[in-house]
């Protein structure tokens, strides 16, 4: 049995896709059992339930799995929420170890996990220092792993980039933190369901790390502007100083379910690009280049 943690989630939900498509025995852990049912209408996915914040719902959970894969995210990420709990250090640090021990108790042969690029030990940012100690924690398990870097990565049910086009369709202009100049490499969440099902598969990826970016790097602000060429709509972006956003976001975090933080704000003006040499050498995947990915979820003009 294939388990995936976070498996009705953005990236989560496409793995168990891509999963099923393969005939695997797959089942999906959410907080809410019953989420996993509604959110996929017609596969046979068996339904967990667990929240990696409580280790004794994660011994229940892991019961019979011979695969992880861990792809938990907080809800609202990257946007903290410290009075629920919901942050890097909870859940992607603590809450992949406490999947870590719960894995060696239930015999799971095989973890795979979804980090980020940029993790390392001497990350300047906190989040990639959390998914650096979470992949640690993992390497040291004795267990059988793959680890998968993404970029950033969009697809119908992003919360990034959709925004943008959320905001085309609202307003004269789309606006955006920083200068847009930061380099992206981002990824389709199809490309990255099935590069993580055939890290399931493959021995020959046992304990390595993949760093996976989509085919082409260009600067934000021309990622914004084809998915603006792709949904037909043409509005120019006004950018906005990071001190700026920092400034609105000191004050919007002191509401109960924040909509922006200052680290949040780092997050999204920082670059995203990824080493794809050692993922191209073993899995050899057909990237998706982002007009094409764009064109098959967004409506035509």
């Amino acid at each position: 049995m294939i388990l995936v943690t976070g498996g009705t989630g953005f990236v989560g939900a496409a793995v168990v896709r891509e999963l099923a498509r393969r005939g695997k025995p797959i089942a999906a852990m959410s907080r809410n059992a019953s989420n996993v049912t509604a959110r996929f209408p017609g596969l046979d996915i068996e339904a967990r339930q667990g929240d990696v914040r409580d280790a004794d719902s994660l011994r229940q959970a892991f019961r019979g799995v011979e695969t992880l894969i861990n792809c938990v995210q907080f809800p609202g990420s990257p946007i903290e929420n410290k009075r629920r709990g919901w942050t890097f250090e909870q859940i992607d640090c603590q809450g992949t170890l406490r999947q870590v021990l719960a894995a060696k108790e239930s015999g799971v042969r095989r973890i795979v996990y979804v980090s980020g690029a940029g993790a390392g030990p001497d990350a300047a940012k906190h989040w990639f220092l959390y998914k650096w100690r979470a992949e640690e924690a993992i390497r040291a398990s004795g267990i059988s792993h793959v680890i998968v870097r993404p970029t950033w990565v969009y697809g119908p049910e992003d919360v990034s980039l959709n925004r943008f086009l959320g905001f085309a369709r609202r307003l004269p202009f789309v606006p955006a933190f920083g200068s847009g100049r930061q380099a992206m490499q981002p990824i389709f969440i199809d490309d990255l369901g099935r590069i993580l099902a055939a890290a399931v598969e493959r021995d020959e990826v046992a304990n390595q790390t993949f760093e996976a970016g989509g085919p082409e790097r260009m600067p934000m602000d021309d990622v914004i502007r084809t998915a603006l060429d792709v949904a037909g709509r043409r509005r120019p972006i006004l950018h906005q100083p990071v001190a700026v956003g920092k400034l609105l976001a000191t004050f919007l975090q002191l509401l109960p379910g924040p909509p922006l933080t200052p680290d949040a704000i780092d997050f999204i003006t920082h670059e995203a690009v990824a080493d794809n040499a050692a993922l191209e050498r073993v899995f050899a995947p057909k990237l998706t280049p982002l007009r094409e990915g764009l064109a098959t979820y967004l409506p035509a003009p």
